[in-house]
């Protein structure tokens, strides 16, 4: 197999000239450097790659070019190698433009003309983009396939989870020549929907997602029975203690029930996260924690749902769902909050049939031409709204408050007045969801006008609420009245430690009642609603694990 290669695109004859210079100085020994003059030419150059077998690791396009500029190049490469990585060259008069455009197309980097020194300037990014291009592997792994019903609540969990967990999949309905095809290939009848047929070859009629997630390559089973440090869910908190925990030499385990990211893995577009100043998808940004995770040799464990915890004796022992068991010194619990059901007639049984909790970004291009409807709002609303409004005719915010000034950044506020299709309306709730088989109308109460109609909706999503998944905890660990989980402070009522603490210190700040069991992120109690600080308090939580073990 040949070397694998780094694509340049450029309409400048010299400037394509120079970075194809500067790269082949310091990566001809191992990447092939191909230069394009447009963007139609190097879609040809790719489609030959592809037929030939070939592997592209970067593709660096310049933004501003003719026909084709390079977004839409970015978006069509996309297709032939989804898993090279992308970055846009762009002139310091377009920066603006390129960073508004970079929210349409999961761009890794963009880079400024010129790039001189590039050891400084151009290296740094590149080797960054191909690390990242080695750790996801260097072949592009041929795709799940899923056979399913358009509007079949387990064909979306399907999708939705192979989405979110970033597994490569093509859908087809059950109805498209191609599902037929597949169907009688496995020996499949109408029973067997939704079909997933694996990367080789195997058929899975009916899967639960912890047989795709087997299939699909993600580690289910731990590979040890003790741990220093178990983290109990795979949000911004617990992938940040994942990182500190493995860097500083603690065997850690991560196991999350669904898919790693939580809440903010689905957000279209993260823009106020220190150092991205581009902003970063939640996708991104997991996918970068993740390696990160790796990289330090924490486990991760998926599909696994922890219904249990005690105490044995210096250990903390948690309980699967299917019976088996893991322990560890110290347990933290990083499981976030969950959105809140939406309660009004029609609603429940349309759950995965046009009625959607949190941004389920694998509707994105069936909205098209749709009326999409999203209830909520905080920030993932707003950015649910943004990302939809590429796709669909209108997109409508209802609000229950007076505005949205009281839950929502003032950045995503005024990104949302600047979008023709994205209409906000305040003191408006949905009282009803009508449809034959999937969502087509909902009934809103509007406050304001003091009125109710029903109007067309093809897709409903839900972002209301913040419920914490605590219930699993039952009388172990101590929780406020809405399951919050309390720590530290929080614990003293009158300088009094809680009932049953026996040591002679007070709990740590993100300790709970439960010496060794610590809490971070959204699920502990009055903590603070951001991927930023539930990142800290995850670190902040190795850090007082370390505390803990060294007292034992």
């Amino acid at each position: 197999m040949g070397q694998p290669a780094i694509l340049t695109v450029d309409d400048d004859p010299s400037v394509s000239r120079a970075i194809a210079r500067d790269l082949r100085r310091r990566y001809a020994d191992r990447y092939r450097v191909i230069r394009a003059g447009s963007a139609a030419e190097a879609l040809d150059v790719l489609k030959e790659l592809k037929l030939r077998g070939g592997r592209v690791a970067v593709m660096l396009a310049d933004y501003r070019m003719p026909q084709m500029n390079g977004i839409e190049f970015l978006e069509q490469a996309m297709d032939l190698f989804p898993r090279a990585r992308r970055a846009l060259l762009t002139a310091y008069a377009d920066t603006d433009a390129a960073i508004q455009a970079i929210n349409l197309v999961d761009v890794d980097h963009y880079l400024l003309k010129p790039w001189d020194p590039p050891e400084e300037k151009l290296y740094p990014v590149l080797d960054e983009l191909i690390d990242a291009w080695q750790a996801a592997g260097d072949q592009e792994l041929p795709d799940v396939r899923v056979v399913g019903h358009r509007w079949s609540e387990p064909s979306f969990q399907i999708r939705d989870f192979l989405a979110r967990n970033l597994v490569p999949y093509k859908y087809f309905g059950a109805d498209e020549p191609e599902g037929r095809r597949l169907m009688e290939a496995a020996d499949a009848g109408p029973e067997s929907i939704p079909l997933v047929v694996t990367a080789d070859g195997r058929a899975l009629p009916r899967p639960s997602v912890q047989e795709v997630a087997a299939a699909a390559g993600l580690s289910t089973s731990p590979g040890r029975d003790f741990y220093d440090l178990i983290i109990v869910g795979g949000g911004p908190a617990g992938l940040g203690a994942a990182v500190y925990g493995g860097s500083e030499g603690l065997k850690t385990l991560l196991i999350e029930r669904q898919a790693v990211g939580g809440q903010a893995g689905q957000s279209s577009r993260i823009e106020n996260y220190l150092g991205f100043p581009d902003g970063i998808s939640g996708a991104q940004l997991t996918d970068r924690a993740r390696r990160q995770a790796d990289k330090f040799a924490a486990e991760t464990l998926n599909t696994r749902e922890v219904v249990g915890i005690r105490t044995d004796g210096s250990a903390r022992t948690l309980t699967f769902a299917d019976g088996g068991e893991v322990s560890a010194h110290a347990v933290l619990l990083a499981t976030g909050v969950s959105y809140r059901p939406l309660v009004a007639e029609g609603v429940a049984g349309m759950t995965g049939s046009g009625v959607f909790y949190g941004s389920a970004s694998t509707e994105g291009p069936a909205c098209a031409g749709s009326e999409v409807y999203i209830v909520g709002g905080a920030n993932s609303a707003g950015q649910a709204a943004l990302f939809f409004a590429k796709y669909a005719r209108r997109v409508t915010l209802l609000v229950r408050g007076d505005s949205l000034e009281s839950s929502m950044s003032y950045y995503l506020i005024q990104q949302l007045a600047q979008v023709a299709n994205i209409e906000v309306r305040t003191r408006c709730q949905v009282v009803g969801a009508h449809g034959e088989g999937h969502l087509q109308a909902i009934t809103i109460c509007d406050d304001k006008q003091g009125t109710r109609a029903t109007v067309e909706c093809g897709y409903l999503f839900v972002f209301i609420g913040a419920e914490p998944r605590t219930d699993w905890l039952g009388d172990v660990v101590l929780r406020d009245e809405k399951g919050f989980v309390r720590t530290g402070p929080d614990l003293l009522v009158n300088g009094v430690r809680p009932r049953g603490w026996d040591r002679e210190r007070d709990p740590f700040y993100l300790e709970s009642s439960v010496p060794g069991i610590f809490a971070a992120g959204d699920v502990r109690a009055n903590s603070i609603k951001r991927v930023a600080s539930a990142v800290g308090e995850g670190a902040m939580a190795v850090a007082l694990v370390h505390r803990y073990l060294e007292a034992q």
